[in-house]
Parts: structure tokens; C-alpha cells; sequence
């Protein structure tokens, strides 16, 4: 097997392109935020395989983040990409846009989402550590390691 001790931002990104069908929508016409978050959950989990070599499954979703809404008909572009990881778990920001005819895209949802990495009995197992290179890159690890501390004083409050 390769060596996963390392992994860099760019190895995991992910892209997806959905087409809000009418069966998406509800009485106005907008997209289901169910459905959308379902979409993000799918390239969360992607990107977070990509990383892990492994099975993953979703534990938390921090700061969703409606901003917009998007139509029947919109195309919807979502990008997911890895900020931050642990021992087990990892951190992974998905954006989803409206992207227009001409190209220009419109920022309509932001969400993080914590996965973690399964072994063949489906226990947590480590995973590579990430390596950012970039200042944006950086900037997500320190926000995402302020998001962990927050994740986990949350989890010692019950909150």
C-alpha cells in the first residue's frame, strides 16, 4: 500500500455540478435545503475519502450557512476541500454556487462537516496528516482547529 502519512489540500478537492430539476423544489420554486445539504454531504464524503483512503461516514455539520437560494433550473456547483484533521476525523468546507449562463457564480451555501475514517470493522482509524500550502490553506487550518476546540468543548457541555 502507498504511503498515506501525508496528503496535500489540492490531492482531496472535489467538484460536483447538479441541475435543480423541478422535483427538487418546493412550492416557490427554490431548492430543498434538504436536498442541497444531502448533495454536500456526498462531496464532503468524497473529498474526505480522497484524503483517507478509506470509508468515512459524516459526524457533525458547523455553521450551515443558507445565503442565497437556488432555483429550478440553476446550475449548482459544489466544491469541497479538505481544512483541517485529527487523528481520526477530518474537517472538510463545502461551498455550493449558483453558476449562470455566463460563468459567474453566485456563493449560496457554506457548511463544514466532520468525518471520520472507518476501518474494515468500522472503528475510527487514523488518517494522513494535511499539509497546507497556501495562506488561504493555512488560514482554514487555524480557523478549523479553533472550530475542533469549539466541536469538543460543545461535546463536554452536552450542548
Amino acid at each position: 500500500m502507498e504511503n498515506l502519512s501525508e496528503h496535500r489540500v489540492s490531492e482531496s478537492r472535489t467538484e460536483q455540478i447538479q441541475i435543480v430539476m423541478p422535483g427538487y423544489t418546493n412550492g416557490n420554486g427554490r431548492l430543498f435545503g434538504g436536498k442541497l445539504v444531502a448533495w454536500m454531504d456526498v462531496v464532503a464524503a468524497v473529498t474526505a475519502r480522497r484524503h483517507a483512503h478509506r470509508d468515512v461516514t459524516t459526524v457533525s455539520i458547523d455553521n450551515l450557512q443558507f445565503k442565497k437560494a437556488a432555483y429550478a433550473n440553476d446550475t449548482v456547483l459544489l466544491i469541497g476541500q479538505l481544512t483541517h484533521v485529527g487523528v481520526t476525523s477530518m474537517e472538510v468546507r463545502v461551498e455550493a454556487f449558483v453558476e449562470r449562463l455566463d460563468g459567474t457564480k453566485e456563493l449560496v451555501n457554506r457548511a463544514y462537516f466532520t468525518l471520520v475514517a472507518l476501518d474494515s470493522h468500522e472503528r475510527p482509524t487514523p488518517v494522513p496528516r494535511l499539509v497546507p500550502e497556501t495562506d488561504e490553506e493555512r488560514a482554514e487550518w487555524d480557523a478549523g482547529a479553533r472550530r475542533t476546540e469549539l466541536r469538543l468543548q460543545r461535546r463536554i457541555e452536552q450542548f
